[in-house]
């Protein structure tokens, strides 16, 4: 297994747009959302993944995780055992210095959270922060992924 480390900010406006060199439309659901670890499936435009993650480090800077590329039609048919439904997102990359950023724009019940993940090579990694970068939520479940299905940012944002 490989070691994700990874930070997380909010997004202050919306000029990531302009300078994204690629962006692509991601729906995710979770096979299972367990404490400590947890199996995706992801279809990324016309792509298929599956994900396995570990838990986090207690300042969620880093936990285990391994993905594979599977076919499309075996992640559209995986994604139907997800419970909770999915989460639908577009994802725009930036670069900043030696580092990409991904800023992920949620719709559906999340509409109007903005994220923004770069990952690390080591916890002690410098990084040029673009201008869009707001707040760092790292560590804070609320923003994870696998939460926002059970916990949407329009339950709990206003």
């Amino acid at each position: 297994m490989a070691l994700e480390i990874e930070r997380k900010f909010l997004v202050v406006d919306d000029s990531f747009k302009i300078e994204s060199y690629e962006s692509a439309h991601i729906v995710q659901g979770y096979i299972c959302r367990e404490p400590g670890k947890s199996v995706r499936i992801r279809i990324s435009d016309n792509r298929g993944y599956i994900t396995i993650k570990g838990k986090s480090s207690d300042n969620g800077l880093s936990r285990f995780e391994w993905e594979k590329e599977i076919s499309l039609n075996d992640a559209n048919e995986l994604i139907k055992l997800c419970p909770g439904g999915v989460i639908d997102k577009i994802r725009y990359k930036v670069k900043s210095g030696d580092h990409i950023f991904e800023i992920d724009e949620f719709f559906g019940d999340n509409i109007g959270l903005v994220l923004a993940e770069v990952e690390l090579r080591s916890i002690n990694d410098v990084v040029i922060m673009p201008h869009f970068i707001g707040k760092e939520v790292t560590g804070d479940i609320r923003y994870y992924n696998s939460n926002l299905l059970n916990n949407p940012y329009i339950s709990w944002s206003k």
